[in-house]
């Protein structure tokens, strides 16, 4: 009798705990055909994912066999031609938790993931995602299904954007892998410069490594606003670059116009607020990854004109850090919260 007992407990329980598979069946092709081969890592202290409830069933998120084997045998399953790289996928964190509240859930999924491309001389990075997404039960009440299907096509875009990034030209060690993040910054030319060089930057790589575009200069209109970059005959608008340096101060564009970069022990931020960022009002741009607590937003699109708008207004915000592997923001937590 006592058996029979403990055979339904468990079996009640077992009925109580569900599964929800991440399934890796998107398309992750590489149209350039690049890759070779590809080694994950799966870095995470802890291989458990998280689990969140279905009703009053816990419904626990996991790989089919595990995240090494799935991630490979998915990149093999999309990519039978290869060419000639070999591809390093660090999966540095994915966990899955709820935060129930009286009458709802929010299901959350935090996943950051790197990629590298392997050469003769080390591991040079190629690209990374660090994210936080949220799913609310008010909104769907399969919440582990929906999360499970946002790490798909997390994984799926970093895929894709790795396939077109070009590798770093600095490069790590293997046993450097654990800390990558902290050696490649003491590599970047930027945070150890005392003199900033002059010019027009195309992309957070090359500010951060501190190259500036050859032979440009910059151009202001009557106001005193940097207005365009100038090389020879060729004219470019100011917006399209990513940051600029002027009179031995740097710059970020920003969808309201162009704002002071400045430097501390922990990198290199601007100070801005929510509106000035994110402007409901830009018709121009999309807000993209929106995200607090270390996480990092962006904005797409073009930005507004800074012929009209210049350099914004001497409003005071909150720091915004600028990613050195992304180039996007990393908000603080309370970023764009009234007290």
């Amino acid at each position: 009798m006592r058996n029979i007992f403990f055979f339904l407990m468990i079996s009640a329980f077992a009925s109580a705990q569900k599964i929800e598979t991440i399934d890796l069946s998107k398309s992750i092709k590489d149209g350039k055909n690049s890759i070779k081969s590809i080694t994950v890592i799966d870095q995470r202290g802890n291989q458990e994912i998280g689990m969140v409830m279905y009703h009053k069933d816990e419904v626990k998120v996991i790989f089919e066999n595990n995240a090494s084997k799935d991630i490979q045998d998915w990149f093999y399953k999309y990519n039978p031609s290869r060419g000639n790289n070999d591809m390093v996928f660090l999966l540095e964190d994915l966990s899955i938790s709820e935060d129930k509240k009286e009458k709802y859930s929010i299901g959350k999924l935090e996943l950051k993931a790197s990629t590298f491309i392997k050469k003769e001389d080390g591991y040079h990075f190629m690209d990374r995602v660090d994210t936080v997404a949220t799913v609310s039960s008010r909104t769907t009440p399969y919440l582990a299904q929906s999360l499970a299907r946002k790490v798909t096509l997390i994984l799926t875009d970093l895929f894709k954007d790795s396939y077109k990034a070009t590798p770093w030209e600095l490069s790590i060690s293997e046993n450097e892998f654990s800390d990558y993040a902290s050696v490649l910054k003491e590599k970047l030319s930027i945070l150890k410069a005392n003199e900033l060089k002059e010019g027009v930057y195309k992309d957070y790589y090359s500010f951060f490594t501190h190259n500036p575009e050859p032979g440009f200069t910059l151009q202001a209109n009557d106001k005193g606003i940097i207005t365009k970059a100038v090389k020879g005959d060729e004219k470019a608008a100011i917006r399209y670059f990513y940051a600029f340096v002027y009179k031995g101060i740097a710059y970020k564009n920003i969808p309201v116009g162009y704002t002071e970069i400045f430097k501390d022990d922990k990198g290199v931020f601007i100070e801005v607020t929510k509106a000035e960022l994110f402007p409901e009002t830009a018709t121009t741009g999309v807000t993209i990854g929106a995200a607090a607590g270390g996480l990092i937003g962006g904005v797409i699109g073009a930005v507004i004109d800074v012929s009209l708008s210049g350099k914004r207004k001497n409003t005071v915000g909150p720091k915004v850090y600028l990613d050195p592997f992304t180039g996007n923001y990393v908000l603080p937590e309370d970023f764009g919260k009234t007290k």
